[in-house]
């Protein structure tokens, strides 16, 4: 039987925003994931993967931040778009029958949530589908400051083609955070990891990551 999306509307200070939620029957979890800088929660990647985490037993609360429901390109900076994780997450909280709540998010969205918890936003963990861990061809200026400070298990889910976090960087990245920061790649796949030559829908790509994700949830303690 398939999974019910349902509307969601959330207010962050005057203004609205939307959301989408998915709750299978007895989710273990529930992971709020927020979309990248270039596409909106409605990405057939992120409806590919929020549908799949709910095969997995997974629930879902997938939102835009205020730019993108605004129509706006240029992304949020850091306070808004903080503040809007914590309200978010507040959501998911209050829609939750207590299971335990992680944040996720593509490339800026994942950003943006690290951000958020290194601030104080309660999370079991993160999740990355793609840390953008410096610009394209800028390595030497890093974004890994603040993840230092963070103390939840973190996921980081990465193409091993990705030009936003060249592999021997995040490496390093990940080996300075320590044990709570765990990398998997994706060989072959760039930031949205597309693989040269693999045919396959965005919604496939996304619904391609799920069971990882679902795992690392599952043996979090």
């Amino acid at each position: 039987m398939p999974n019910t999306q349902t509307p969601v509307t959330i207010t962050v200070g005057e203004s609205d925003i939307s959301a989408l939620h998915i709750r299978p029957d007895n989710p273990f979890a529930t992971l709020v994931v927020a979309h990248g800088a270039g596409a909106g929660m409605e990405h057939p990647f992120l409806q590919g993967f929020a549908e799949a985490m709910a095969d997995q037993g997974v629930a879902t609360l997938r939102f835009n931040f205020p730019y993108r429901e605004a129509g706006r390109r240029f992304p949020d900076r850091p306070p808004l778009a903080i503040t809007t994780w914590r309200t978010v997450m507040d959501k998911a909280a209050g829609l939750s029958s207590g299971e335990p709540l992680w944040a996720a998010g593509k490339s800026f969205g994942g950003r943006m949530a690290s951000m958020a918890v290194a601030e104080g936003m309660p999370a079991k963990g993160l999740v990355y589908l793609g840390y953008p861990l410096h610009a394209p061809g800028k390595p030497e200026k890093l974004r890994d400051e603040h993840l230092y400070g963070v103390t939840v298990p973190m996921l980081f889910l990465q193409g091993t083609r990705d030009t936003f976090a060249t592999p021997e960087l995040l490496e390093g990245v990940v080996d300075r955070i320590g044990p709570t920061a765990t990398l998997q790649w994706s060989e072959g796949g760039d930031h949205s990891f597309a693989v040269k030559g693999l045919k396959r829908s965005a919604a496939e790509v996304g619904a391609s990551l799920a069971p990882a994700v679902a795992a690392f949830i599952r043996a979090t303690p």
